[in-house]
């Protein structure tokens, strides 16, 4: 008499209900009430941040149409991708997109590393987490000129200090000029790039260990898994949202790296990149045309890079809430 109800209530499991369709069956009158209300109460700042932002874009495209040079209004005459065919027919803008580039990928990369350890290590730490997160923030706290103007000084044969202590390494006298050649002021720019995001980056990184069960973790250790396969197989794989967004913030930010080059080297000894370039095209030579054109390719350059960063990871941040 009992083996019926036994098997009914085995069928009634093992059939199949899409959670997703029945939740939204269920929850759809209210979500789209949620959803209407969420759209009414975004779209003024929707349409404040449309008119700030696309309004200068179009703009820049508009120009970019132009051969227009501020101080020569009068001779403005359309010539559609004219300004687009003669930057990148230049070997200036591909070297300056080859030195974005390079710095982009030594920046991010010594970051990601950096930022992991920092992060794990804060994530284990004993004292106050508070206390420590805001002494790591400092170096991002400081406004990114006055960083790259410390960094400068600290550099330079006559007023640094970097020379004389590091006088003991092979290769640095107290006559080293750091920003006489390419890779010096390349060390320079990185390191100070380095230094002031690298907190970013692992705060980033540290919210994406915060959402790891630890019984994952605890469960992987007492199987027998050293350090390196729970990091690699349960630690990182699940950090791989938080992974995907500090990742892209720090590339797309560091493509578009503009104050430090320009306080340190003015993009001397070829470490002009596409912000400085475009820069030295708008402002020094108010060639609007030509620079908006730049400024166009660079937007194009950060769409693409974001582009492969969401389609490399696969990510799915909308479905997840961490």
């Amino acid at each position: 008499m009992s083996a019926t109800p036994e098997l009914d209530v085995e069928r009634s499991d093992e059939r199949p209900v899409p959670p997703r369709e029945g939740r939204r069956r269920h929850l759809s009158d209210r979500s789209r009430a949620e959803r209407n209300l969420g759209w009414r109460l975004a779209m003024p700042a929707f349409a404040i941040m449309v008119a700030v932002t696309g309004y200068p874009i179009l703009q820049a495209i508009w120009n970019s149409f132009f051969s227009y040079r501020l101080t020569d209004p009068e001779n403005k005459h359309f010539t559609f991708l004219s300004n687009y065919w003669v930057a990148l027919k230049d070997g200036v803008f591909w070297q300056a997109v080859g030195v974005t580039f390079l710095i982009t990928v030594i920046t991010v990369v010594v970051e990601f590393f950096l930022g992991m350890v920092i992060a794990m290590v804060m994530h284990k730490i004993v004292i106050p987490r508070r206390t420590l997160r805001t002494i790591v923030l400092i170096p991002y706290s400081i406004i990114t000129v006055v960083s790259a103007f410390a960094w400068f000084f600290a550099f330079r044969t006559d007023s640094g200090f970097v020379n004389h202590w590091f006088s003991w390494v092979p290769g640095i006298d107290p006559s080293t000029d750091w920003f006489g050649n390419f890779w010096g002021s390349i060390f320079v720019i990185c390191l100070s790039e380095i230094w002031k995001t690298t907190p970013f980056m692992s705060l980033l990184l540290l919210a994406g260990l915060a959402q790891i069960d630890t019984s994952m973790e605890e469960a992987a250790e007492v199987d027998g898994a050293t350090y390196w396969q729970r990091l690699t197989r349960v630690i990182l794989p699940n950090m791989k949202a938080a992974i995907m967004v500090a990742l892209l913030f720090r590339t797309l930010d560091a493509f578009r790296i503009f104050d430090n080059i320009f306080i340190m080297t003015g993009g001397a000894n070829g470490t002009s990149s596409l912000s400085v370039l475009t820069y030295n095209q708008t402002i020094d030579r108010v060639e609007i045309g030509m620079g908006s054109a730049l400024a166009v390719l660079l937007f194009l350059f950060v769409l693409l890079i974001a582009f492969i960063f969401v389609k490399a990871f696969k990510v799915d941040l909308a479905g997840g809430r961490s």
